[in-house]
């Protein structure tokens, strides 16, 4: 199955995110800590290198990611030019100043008055970071992708104005694999993709990179060799059977579930280029 999820809202948004850039001074992309390129927009880099616009980049969900992975990416991506990183988890929020400071350090003209946008993909905790900044709660919140429908001003301080932008993806996801890993994250409507083929592609990347997880969530002493055969005795294990057999969708369910809500210990699926990594 080929993964793909571009509504017309979000062509709208990309075109008015577009207009919006050109103003602003600092763009601010919430990222999911436990894949920052996959949920990175390419338009949204697209858009900055244009306009040469700084960004800074919040790794969000940390709390759900390997913290030695984090602190390789937010090395990386302060290592790249026009841009800061953060990390921001239930367990260390951000404080508005911090994140006020880190974009100041971006600019690079002396203003009365600044103005950042925060962007990103569906889901990614884009709205709650907004409430987070602001201190109050501005927008409106949601575990389902496309909460956020129209821009808002807001002023944080006497300096500082935050527009905040629906979540939007590109029109062509071409990196299927990121994809895949975007729609086991939430961050693809569930009604655009099939449950049982984006579950089987996570046991899978579960199975080679963080097998110790599946044996402690799902009580395995061994794996089996596949991801079909894990899906099977998974199923075994969790009573999903139907009539004509596993019941693959609850299954897929059950897994999805458990990886979006944390419950399988903080996983990250990507790395940073080698050289930034801690030896």
């Amino acid at each position: 199955m080929t993964i793909a999820w571009y509504p017309g809202h979000m062509f709208k948004a990309n075109k008015e995110l577009a207009k919006l850039i050109q103003q602003i001074d600092v763009i601010i992309e919430v990222l999911d800590a436990r894949m920052p390129s996959a949920s990175s927009n390419p338009l949204l880099h697209k858009m900055r290198r244009q306009h040469h616009k700084p960004c800074l980049h919040i790794l969000n969900k940390s709390d759900l990611a390997d913290p030695a992975s984090t602190a390789n990416w937010v090395r990386y991506l302060n290592s790249q030019p026009g841009s800061r990183a953060l990390a921001n988890g239930k367990n260390s929020l951000l404080s508005t100043q911090l994140i006020l400071a880190a974009c100041q350090k971006l600019v690079t003209t002396e203003k009365r008055k600044y103005t950042a946008v925060i962007a990103g993909i569906p889901n990614v905790g884009k709205s709650t970071l907004m409430n987070q900044i602001a201190g109050r709660k501005l927008a409106k919140t949601g575990n389902e992708p496309a909460v956020t429908k129209n821009q808002q001003r807001v002023k944080l301080n006497d300096q500082w104005y935050l527009f905040d932008t629906p979540g939007v993806l590109w029109p062509r996801l071409e990196d299927q694999a990121a994809a895949y890993r975007l729609a086991a994250a939430g961050a693809i409507r569930n009604t655009a993709i099939v449950f049982e083929d984006v579950a089987m592609e996570a046991a899978e990347f579960l199975l080679r990179d963080y097998p110790e997880a599946l044996k402690r969530r799902y009580g395995f002493q061994q794996l089996p060799d596949s991801a079909e055969q894990f899906m099977t005795e998974l199923a075994e294990r969790r009573a999903c059977r139907g009539r004509y057999g596993v019941d693959w969708h609850r299954v897929s369910e059950i897994l999805l579930h458990d990886f979006r809500e944390g419950k399988l210990g903080p996983l990250t699926l990507e790395q940073p280029p080698e050289e930034s990594r801690t030896q």
